[in-house]
């Protein structure tokens, strides 16, 4: 994990522009929200799903570079006065505090650009089909029917009691869809893998993408605002429907241990080449941060 979560570091930084080149304060608000911190769960996911498929690694490295930018777009947005209006991310100022509003929008905006340059001008697969389907495959986890429909759905839940079924459709799409893609892109780098293949993985992806927003819940009831790096209880605080309203903290770890052993069974046949997942679905579930 280590070494993947350095590699990445290192080539968003070759990667994203330089803080010199004009419009410098632009470049180096985007460099300051996607550098320098976060679990980089879903670059560890592409590369894990990468080497079931014994991709090249430098074609996952783009993959995990492009999720990675999306997801620091997400949050720069998510923390934006209009949405979840948040001081605190990473340990650091949010990017809006750092710089202003403005930036923080435009920063943003061009981090999900530069994800969807790099799949387009680096090969990433075997065909150009392949490729071109990994470009939907990003499209489709960031609109209205993926993440930016689950903020949606997020914002307009505020205050509201939601049943369960609701809140996992929410999640699935605020959270699970970019993880799904994560999963699914770094696959389609290696060897083609069945319709089959593709779906047991899918279904892998879905259940972790539901466990990791499970356990965010937790940890925002249990965990210090100096270990998470963000702001601790504000999901209480602002009455957002959460798994810990909705189940209780023991009934939400219990459902995301579900999750966790349901995503093990899911990869049960591929084998010993789905460590590297199966170890990432322990890793979401049980972590501390």
């Amino acid at each position: 994990m280590s070494a993947i979560q350095a590699r990445v570091e290192a080539a968003l930084g070759r990667l994203l522009p330089a803080p010199d080149i004009v419009p410098q304060r632009l470049h180096q608000a985007m460099r300051y929200a996607a550098l320098g911190g976060g679990k980089r769960v879903r670059p560890l996911l592409a590369f894990a799903a990468g080497d079931l498929a014994t991709a090249d690694a430098s074609r996952v490295e783009i993959v995990a570079c492009a999720v990675e930018c999306i997801h620091a777009y997400s949050l720069v947005h998510d923390d934006l006065p209009c949405m979840d209006d948040d001081v605190l991310r990473r340990g650091r100022p949010t990017c809006h505090v750092e710089y202003d509003e403005a930036t923080a929008l435009l920063a943003g905006d061009s981090l999900q650009a530069v994800a969807f340059q790099l799949l387009a001008e680096h090969r990433l697969a075997g065909d150009a089909e392949t490729q071109l389907e990994m470009l939907r495959i990003l499209a489709a986890a960031c609109g209205s029917r993926g993440m930016a429909g689950g903020q949606a759905i997020d914002l307009a839940s505020v205050g509201k009691p939601l049943a369960l079924t609701e809140l996992e459709h929410m999640h699935i799409h605020k959270t699970g869809a970019l993880i799904r893609a994560s999963v699914a892109l770094g696959a389609r780098c290696g060897a083609t893998l069945s319709i089959d293949e593709l779906g047991q993985l899918d279904r892998y992806a879905k259940l972790v993408g539901l466990a990791f927003q499970v356990v965010d819940d937790v940890l925002d009831c249990e965990a210090s605002t100096a270990t998470l790096g963000k702001t601790a209880g504000k999901d209480a605080a602002a009455n957002k429907p959460t798994y810990v309203s909705v189940l209780g903290v023991a009934g939400a770890r219990a459902m995301a241990d579900e999750l966790r052993v349901d995503a093990r069974k899911a990869l049960s046949g591929f084998g010993a080449k789905a460590k590297r997942l199966a170890a990432l679905a322990d890793f979401i579930v049980l972590r501390k941060f």
